[in-house]
């Protein structure tokens, strides 16, 4: 396991002042009440690192670091470069994130010689082989870890992507629960599950299947969970006509999962990522989505109060939903915070910039 700052593009094992101390942390974990402000993470395809911005109230984001990344790519991941963070806390008070070791530009990037890491003909688009996974207190510094999948057991060599890993608590079992879409060769993705340890540095258990998409030939990917109205509800994008987003529910965290074939998204193009995160003290959710057939890249928003009406709120910057400083974000996440924290992270950006040098010429 390795420790690292959130404060330089490069990681490095220190400690600052404005560490919190884990068991003190632990022992006053904030609940919903505690909570006034949001966190979101989110990549680029330009830096193919983290980036995040915070809200105080769940509709307007503002990019830390001056949306510059702050954690580099190619600093934390195998092939030099993540994509869909996931952000979590869990009921330890730690932050958990989890994301795609993947660069889907290395070649151009100068950081392979070819396309893919492996051969795009057997294992087809992407084909990583491992996850990003890192666990802090005080959102400054981390511990980080690489979780090879292919080499976890024999069954698991041929696996061709495993994508977009989230975390959730699993009540029963007391444990983490990370779940990610996987497939083996170019066979059809599933989203599956396993369990990992207290550091969150180690996957406990094989892959388990979570939901397989119910009809044949199509399948689901970028699962994300949330417990609401007495269900945990999975959102994933289904690749059934038009890409776009659906619900499943279930009285169980690992399924079986009650199949719901309508749309939960207003777009008429393609979006994926799903993300659905509670407005403090409201009985209000906001789905959030990745519009990924839009150029420039955006986000999407729709608003709920139960779960089978979805409000459009449209996209960043063209309706109630705001980005003051930064733009072409993908695949993000939310997590809440307290005004306390938010404004420690925002003081501690503002003092410690720090810009990220390396970059891809997207229009070449």
């Amino acid at each position: 396991m390795r420790k690292t700052r959130l404060a330089r593009p490069l990681f490095l094992i220190a400690a600052l002042g404005l560490c919190l101390a884990a068991g003190a942390k632990k022992n006053n974990v904030p609940q919903e009440k505690d909570m006034g402000a949001y966190l979101m993470v989110y990549h680029k395809d330009a830096t193919h690192s983290l980036h995040a911005a915070i809200s105080y109230d769940g509709y307007t984001f503002t990019a830390l670091n001056n949306d510059e990344p702050i954690i580099g790519g190619d600093t934390i991941a195998s092939q030099k470069g993540i994509r869909d963070p996931h952000i979590y806390r869990g009921p330890d008070g730690a932050f958990y994130i989890a994301m795609t070791d993947l660069h889907v530009f290395a070649q151009k990037a100068g950081f392979r010689d070819t396309e893919w890491e492996r051969d795009g003909g057997k294992f087809g688009w992407g084909n990583n082989r491992a996850l990003v996974l890192m666990k802090s207190y005080d959102l400054i510094n981390w511990t980080h870890t690489n979780v090879r999948f292919d080499t976890l057991d024999p069954s698991l060599s041929d696996i061709g992507c495993v994508w977009a890993p989230e975390t959730y608590y699993d009540e029963k079992e007391k444990k983490l629960m990370i779940y990610y879409t996987m497939r083996h060769g170019k066979q059809m993705n599933k989203i599956y599950y396993s369990y990992v340890n207290d550091d969150f540095n180690r996957v406990e258990t094989l892959p388990k299947v979570l939901f397989t998409y119910p009809k044949e030939g199509k399948e689901a990917i970028d699962g994300d969970i949330t417990y609401a109205l007495g269900k945990y509800r999975l959102f994933y994008c289904a690749h059934d006509g038009k890409t776009g987003v659906k619900q499943a529910t279930s009285d169980n965290l690992t399924g079986p999962w009650e199949f719901d074939d309508k749309l939960c998204d207003p777009e008429r193009i393609g979006c994926e990522a799903p993300h659905v995160y509670k407005l403090i003290g409201q009985d209000k959710w906001i789905l959030m989505y990745d519009i990924y057939r839009l150029n420039p890249h955006n986000f999407g928003f729709s608003e709920t109060t139960d779960f089978k009406t979805f409000t459009n709120l449209g996209r960043f910057d063209e309706g109630k939903m705001k980005s003051t400083n930064f733009s072409e974000q993908k695949h993000g996440a939310v997590t809440w915070l307290t005004k306390e924290e938010a404004k420690r992270l925002e003081d501690y950006w503002k003092a410690h910039p720090v810009k990220y040098g390396h970059r891809i010429d997207l229009s070449k």
